[in-house]
């Protein structure tokens, strides 16, 4: 296993900028597993930091080390469910985050590693390699405790056998149209006004339906730039907003108020992701202005999207493919959802996002919901040019990738330049500081 600590200057040019975090360099915590075999294969994985965060999540990785390394690869590959109880069991590394916090953002690449390594094995991307599983074996890939009192492992077996004489149909429409996508790459807190609209115009002409804005710094700016938005893109389209933790429950309900005249299809991470009571709050005030809750890219285990879901406090599921566990939790948190009827519309904002969670919204559709309704999975237009097999978006659509794995192995020149601190980017910024 090698570890790498890869961070993008992002924040020179305030791309990714919100409220709460105004100068991010986009950034990766980088897990290469290889193996004995004699063609090299290796997986990839990654856990998306906005800087800094690298430090301690690197070392993280490293503590996981001798539960991953000497084992054959077996052991994942005939019980991958087994195997991420084995990594997030660990006594005294669970004592300090029982699948939370830093350590489960180490798992998160670990895990992910793992299943690129195993659908480059299989010669599949990561998408037909979950939906070529049986109803039984997906259902193996969680770990059900904590869960029952809202899914059982029953439950959500008869799910999937429901769906499964018509996946075919669904795998086809996918390769062929592509899954749904809506486009953040205009809203970033930091852009002047007539570069939204330089990019809402070009999100318009690529076939983008719906757009996203970040908000919560100042109301009148907010007020004022969600004004160039709906104008931007007219009535018919849809238009988020994102607080990204900003507010307090009483301050979200009334600064979103204030923005309903704009119609705004949901209000992202309103609140504190730990606080589901007041998640459900805002949902109540919100739900007569057919304002709905989204929120997850911080949900910090499946534990608190069960209690989310509920207590009907989101109308928008919002997974993200490094915060939780990697791929096993969150196919627990696509059939929690099934489960409640609400439409999951992932997280994909920072660098290797948007490659990971293309695999588990195509999954989803195929195998999990079986639906359309009210699902789009987020695009940011950033950084895809670093990886080998980047995500192709036309028309509004993800398309359906074919290569094998996750969409995350990144080139090895990209790997080397912007390495921190000793990669070419990096030293040529310290020059120039």
């Amino acid at each position: 296993m090698r570890v790498l600590d890869v961070r993008f200057p992002t924040s020179l040019s305030l791309d990714g900028s919100d409220a709460m975090n105004p100068d991010p360099d986009y950034s990766a915590a980088y897990v290469v597993l290889t193996t004995d075999r004699v063609d090299g294969v290796e997986g990839h994985g990654l856990t998306f930091t906005i800087g800094r965060g690298n430090d301690i999540v690197a070392v993280a990785i490293e503590a996981l080390r001798p539960l991953v390394v000497g084992q054959p690869v077996a052991a994942f590959t005939s019980a991958p469910g087994a195997f991420w109880k084995h990594l997030t069991g660990d006594s005294q590394l669970r004592w300090i985050g029982p699948e939370k916090g830093v350590i489960h953002l180490a798992t998160a690449a670990v895990v992910n590693a793992l299943w690129d390594l195993w659908a480059k094995l299989e010669g599949k991307p990561l998408w037909k390699l979950l939906s070529d599983l049986s109803p039984a074996q997906i259902v193996e890939l969680v770990d059900w405790r904590y869960l029952t009192d809202a899914l059982t492992p029953e439950e959500a077996l008869a799910m999937l056998e429901r769906l499964a004489p018509t996946r075919a149909a669904r795998e086809a429409e996918m390769r062929r149209d592509g899954y749904p996508a809506y486009t953040t790459s205009a809203g970033w807190l930091g852009y002047p006004d007539e570069k939204i609209r330089r990019l809402c115009a070009e999100g318009i002409a690529e076939g983008f339906t719906h757009f996203k804005m970040k908000v919560g710094a100042d109301r009148a700016d907010d007020l004022r730039r969600a004004a160039i938005f709906r104008e931007a893109i007219g009535p018919e389209r849809g238009f988020m907003i994102d607080a990204n933790q900003r507010w307090d429950v009483g301050v979200a309900i009334e600064w979103t108020k204030a923005l309903a005249p704009f119609r705004p299809l949901w209000i992202e991470e309103p609140t504190s992701p730990d606080d589901v009571l007041g998640h459900a709050a805002i949902a109540r005030a919100l739900e007569p202005l057919g304002i709905g809750v989204a929120t997850g890219e911080h949900c910090q285990n499946r534990v608190i999207f069960k209690q989310l879901l509920q207590a009907r406090a989101i109308a928008f599921c919002q997974i993200d493919s490094c915060r939780l566990g990697g791929v096993n939790e969150v196919v627990a948190v696509l059939l929690l959802a099934a489960k409640f009827g609400i439409p999951v519309c992932p997280h994909a904002g920072g660098v290797g996002l948007c490659e990971y969670v293309q695999h588990e919204s195509i999954f989803d559709y195929i195998c999990v919901s079986g639906s359309l309704e009210q699902r789009t999975t987020e695009y940011v237009d950033h950084l895809h040019e670093h990886f080998l097999d980047p995500c192709v978006v036309k028309g509004g659509r993800y398309q359906a990738p074919l290569a094998a794995g996750t969409s995350i192995t990144m080139k090895p020149a990209s790997l080397a330049e912007h390495t921190y601190p000793h990669g070419a980017v990096w030293q040529k910024l310290r020059k120039t500081s």
